[in-house]
């Protein structure tokens, strides 16, 4: 027994070391791969780029896109999930019904720089203070992201857009480290909503902000947090400036340095600062008066001008109606709707039939139940600029077709 056991023990650890050679080799070779990765690192720099508002509507409200550069390999390019083209099919009906997928793309700094020289918009960097860990792993996760099946994503403006999506890159791959924004407590903040947070960069843009406020519902009246506020690129930077990173007592500024690549040139200024819906509301609500004076003192039928307010009215309401069954956040809890409506493009026939026999349609009673509904809804959603004008005009006319 003795002599089995000094030849069995010794074959077993033998045959054992057999097996487990390839596999400690394997683990040697992986673990001298990912520490020439690690070293790799030390000549990369990662940043957050912050671009300031352009003319067209989809870019008042600015852009954010990372940028990632390595010395040694001599690359330097702007990781951007802002890609989109107007090429796609169906790209207006899809972007309507909140249904437009956008796509993370990859190019060259030197050419997403001459973009926004040409366009005309200020550009600003914040190289980020990141360990080799925090760098590798943020770059694994962009080559993970920029693969076929992963690069094209579902837009959405308030909750997943080219802002958010580069700020969840850079902070949910960070090894071990947490980032404190250090926001203000919350009897120190004034409290703020999407529609506010968005008013300040169309405030220049009365038309663009009466569409945004025209198609946004109660929901986005509602209080938000500060991340939730980072869909804004400008709160974003702003957050990023302020934040340290770490974890437990070692912290540092989560920010190395900050740099304008393009620094900002001139405001932005309206363009006609007296052709705004408000001033168009007034002239459409006084007009509503005198043409409802004009005709009680002459005992006749404006039918001309309900027809036209009707048909205006209808038209306008189309969009709104079909937002409501957008996948857009917050849409589809528009008051507004009860006055922007489409429902007067099939009434409005049988409502001039009548008028011009001088009888009273029951539209006109329904149209009072709505704008008083509009009224109270006040006290719930903020309206767009120049609605309560709109609502008092056909008020106006809604009892006067009743009296007549």
């Amino acid at each position: 027994m003795k002599h089995f056991k000094d030849i069995i023990i010794p074959l077993i650890i033998a045959v054992f070391m057999l097996y487990t050679a390839p596999s400690r080799a394997q683990s040697n070779t992986e673990q001298t791969r990912q520490e020439s990765l690690l070293a790799q690192m030390d000549s990369v720099e990662i940043s957050l780029l912050t671009c300031g508002p352009g003319k067209e509507i989809y870019s008042l409200y600015g852009h954010t896109a990372i940028r990632f550069t390595d010395k040694a390999l001599g690359s330097d390019l702007a990781i951007n999930y802002g890609m989109f083209s107007f090429q796609q099919e169906f790209f207006i009906p899809r972007f309507i019904l909140g249904l437009t997928d956008y796509e993370m793309g990859i190019c060259p700094m030197d050419m997403f720089i001459a973009e926004y020289q040409y366009e005309g918009r200020w550009v600003k960097e914040q190289k980020l203070s990141l360990t080799r860990e925090d760098k590798l792993l943020i770059a694994q996760a962009i080559d993970t992201n920029y693969r076929p099946e992963n690069k094209v994503y579902r837009y959405n403006y308030f909750y997943d857009n080219c802002t958010t999506r580069a700020r969840d890159l850079i902070v949910n791959h960070l090894k071990g480290e947490q980032i404190d924004y250090h926001f203000l407590q919350e009897k120190e903040k004034n409290p703020t909503t999407y529609r506010n947070d968005i008013h300040q960069y169309n405030i220049h843009e009365p038309w663009a902000r009466f569409a945004n406020d025209a198609l946004l519902g109660a929901a986005s009246d509602l209080r938000i947090n500060d991340i939730q506020q980072q869909f804004l690129p400008n709160k974003l930077m702003d957050d990023f400036s302020r934040a340290t990173i770490g974890n437990g007592k070692d912290q540092r500024k989560f920010v190395e340095n900050e740099s304008w690549l393009i620094p900002p040139t001139q405001k932005m200024t309206d363009d006609n600062p007296f052709f705004r819906p408000i001033t168009c509301a007034w002239c459409l609500f006084i007009l509503t008066l005198l043409v409802t004076i004009v005709e009680w003192r002459k005992k006749k039928c404006a039918w001309g001008y309900d027809l036209a307010l009707l048909v205006l009215t209808g038209i306008a309401g189309l969009l709104p109606a079909i937002m409501f069954f957008s996948a857009h956040p917050t849409v589809n809890t528009n008051i507004q709707l009860t006055i922007l409506n489409p429902l007067p493009l099939f009434c409005v026939y049988s409502v001039i039939k009548k008028e011009r026999k001088n009888g009273r349609h029951w539209f006109w009673k329904l149209e009072i139940a709505l704008v008083t509904f509009f009224l109270i809804g006040g006290f719930f959603q903020s309206y767009a600029e120049g609605m309560y004008l709109l609502a008092l005009s056909l008020l106006v006319r809604s009892i006067a077709n009743i009296r007549r």
